[in-house]
């Protein structure tokens, strides 16, 4: 079988490397690229090298080098032609009949790169001529300057069923077919597939030319128009203007998700470069993946109209079950029903920016769209309300996100329909003590214990990391389950940095699966280990359910309990330290200029703190 260099370059396109290789090895991203222990030989420092962009590894320790085919080839022991058919699956692509000829043939006539190439060229000169005047009238009228027009490559399509046919008649016609320029219909002539449309180039991450879009001048349907689905173009897998706003996120640090092509180019001319859309589709799982490629929190800006509030919710549920840890959606809303350019074109780019900041999380819209779905004034209403947003979360595959998940929505629920009501003064409900003698105020605490005492007077941060390292020693199950976001936090943990990143070693060794706290200890000692253990203990148990070692034979139940309130620690021991920057930069910022804004920023980020804090009180309780 034959494989043309251009089928195989459009494979390579299709396959994310770092996605392929990271179901074999712990993958970490690095700035633009992605790191990892070397698949090829053993290693404790990551020097194995990722970059999705170019589509290829590379181990500075061993010197393994290749592409996805080679990696398939090298490290699965696959032959060539198994590696290709196995990625050829994943990409949804068809392998080339075993056909020489046809080979032969298609490597001496134009690739579908260049046929798409030559219809961009024309189109564009189409835009500048005679033929395209009342296009160029409607470009400047949506506000497009030249420059904006120059560099989105838009162009213009006659109205003439043979216009692109007779000037591009110098290429195969079934090559014109075969890119989506030309209709043909049983035995009938093919005719112009775009005709009295606004032409804009879609391009792949290599910014070369796959498909188009049109959109018609005048009245008439479908407004917009793209091609079909190509040897080149897979509409599920292609983001609009993913070349050019790939870097521009690297910059802003964000990449924005808006419903259109014309949104895209009018916020690009705005200053928002890293703006793409989807082409005709809801957003894919595949797109999902690629966008947190690039951010770990893309934001969903569609149109305030209930199509694009659909459009927002089908991508919240398909984006629920492919949730991980730190990566996550943000949802923008635009102000009456406006799309992004209306909102840009009246109010100014600054406008826009405003609703950016504030986008809410992913569970707000979800608590948010089912909220306003139907009345909830009757108990059976409620219920529904609260089953709708649980059957939610239960699509979530990561089991600790999927348990933080239920947690907050019980929380939220009950905080907006069974939220305490401060008792009058004059009849305030009382119950009797605990020691059954005298009767106390309902609304009074119960006086800590000394144990709780005692510990109250320790830094709150370094209580939640040592009840964590307790709890990874008690239970090594979890160490591997959260390894992602220790392994973050290996740099926050100060004194037991050395400790936090042996127990990460010690869960990737391989044969280490179903490590038991014994031969972890064994793990630690080895490694000169045992005085920090001990000195982790000394300072008294922290009274977390999961700082008491598990009993034998394991309780289901109390274990996933205990799961739930390991994976809620390490969600506060993470942000917590975040929050506490935060706040003294901003508390310096308002000692030196005190502003409004600088003001109620301090006092949002005490109130989260604050909410931090009675979690982790919570938890103490609890355990």
């Amino acid at each position: 079988m034959t494989l043309s260099p251009q089928w195989l370059d459009e494979l390579r396109s299709r396959i994310t490397l770092s996605t392929l290789i990271g179901r074999h090895v712990k993958v970490q991203r690095a700035g633009r690229e992605y790191k990892a222990c070397c698949p090829f030989h053993n290693e404790k420092t990551p020097s194995f090298t990722i970059n999705d962009d170019k589509g290829f590894y590379h181990c500075f320790g061993c010197g393994a080098h290749g592409d996805a085919i080679r990696f398939m080839t090298d490290h699965q022991g696959l032959g060539f032609m198994d590696a290709v058919k196995e990625l050829a699956a994943e990409a949804g692509m068809s392998v080339p009949a075993p056909d020489p000829r046809a080979a032969r043939q298609a490597e001496a006539r134009a690739t579908l790169h260049d046929v798409c190439q030559a219809a961009q060229d024309w189109f564009v000169a189409q835009l500048g001529s005679a033929a395209g005047e009342e296009a160029r009238a409607y470009l400047k009228n949506r506000g497009l300057t030249a420059e904006t027009i120059a560099r989105f490559g838009i162009g213009f399509a006659p109205d003439s069923r043979t216009g692109i046919k007779s000037a591009l008649g110098h290429l195969d016609e079934e090559l014109l077919i075969e890119a989506g320029l030309l209709i043909k219909v049983d035995d009938k002539a093919p005719y112009d597939r775009f005709r009295g449309r606004i032409m804009i180039p879609i391009r792949d991450p290599r910014g070369r030319v796959i498909a188009f879009g049109g959109r018609i001048l005048g009245a008439g349907e479908p407004k917009y128009l793209n091609s079909p689905d190509t040897p080149l173009f897979d509409k599920g897998r292609t983001l609009y203007n993913l070349h050019l706003a790939a870097p521009a996120s690297r910059q802003s640090g964000r990449v924005v998700v808006v419903e259109g092509y014309m949104d895209v180019i009018a916020l690009a001319q705005a200053g928002f470069g890293e703006c793409v859309a989807p082409l005709g589709t809801a957003l894919t799982e595949h797109q999902i993946e690629r966008l947190w490629k690039m951010v770990d929190r893309p934001l969903l800006c569609f149109d305030g109209d209930n199509a694009g509030q659909k459009a927002a919710m089908r991508a919240a549920t398909r984006a629920l079950p492919l949730l991980k840890p730190g990566l996550s959606l943000g949802f923008v809303s635009l102000p009456g029903g406006q799309d992004p350019d209306d909102l840009v074109r009246a109010s100014g780019p600054q406008a826009f920016a405003s609703c950016l900041d504030q986008a809410t999380g992913l569970l707000d819209h979800l608590w948010s769209h089912e909220l306003n779905a139907q009345p909830l004034a009757s108990p059976e209403a409620r219920a529904g309300f609260k089953a709708r947003l649980n059957a939610h979360a239960d699509t979530i595959a990561d089991g600790d996100i999927k348990a933080l998940y239920r947690r907050e929505i019980g929380q939220r629920f009950s905080d907006l329909f069974f939220a305490a009501r401060a008792p009058s003064p004059a009849r305030a409900p009382q119950q009797r003590g605990a020691s059954g003698k005298g009767w106390q105020r309902r609304d009074e605490p119960v006086p800590p214990s000394e144990e709780l005492r005692a510990f109250s007077r320790q830094p709150m941060s370094d209580l939640i990391v040592r009840g964590v390292l307790i709890g990874l020693i008690y239970r090594p199950a979890l160490i591997a389950r959260h390894s992602e976001t220790l392994s973050e936090f290996v740099t926050l943990a100060d004194r037991w940095a050395d400790l936090l990143d042996a127990l990460l070693d010690a869960s990737h060794r391989p044969g280490t699966d179903g490590l038991d706290p014994s031969a972890l200890m064994t793990i630690l000692q080895s490694r000169g280990l045992a005085d920090a253990v001990d000195r982790l203990k000394s300072g008294g148990k922290p009274p977390f359910s999961f700082c008491i070692p598990a009993i034998e034979p394991p309780d289901q139940l109390r274990e996933a309990r205990i799961a739930e309130d390991f994976a809620e620690a390490i969600e506060v021991m993470i942000t917590r330290p975040r929050l506490e920057a935060a706040l003294q930069d901003v508390t310096r910022r308002f000692e030196n200029d005190m502003q409004d804004g600088l003001f109620l920023e301090q006092q949002q980020l005490r109130a989260r703190k604050e909410a931090f804090d009675q979690r982790l009180i919570e938890l103490t309780e609890r355990g």
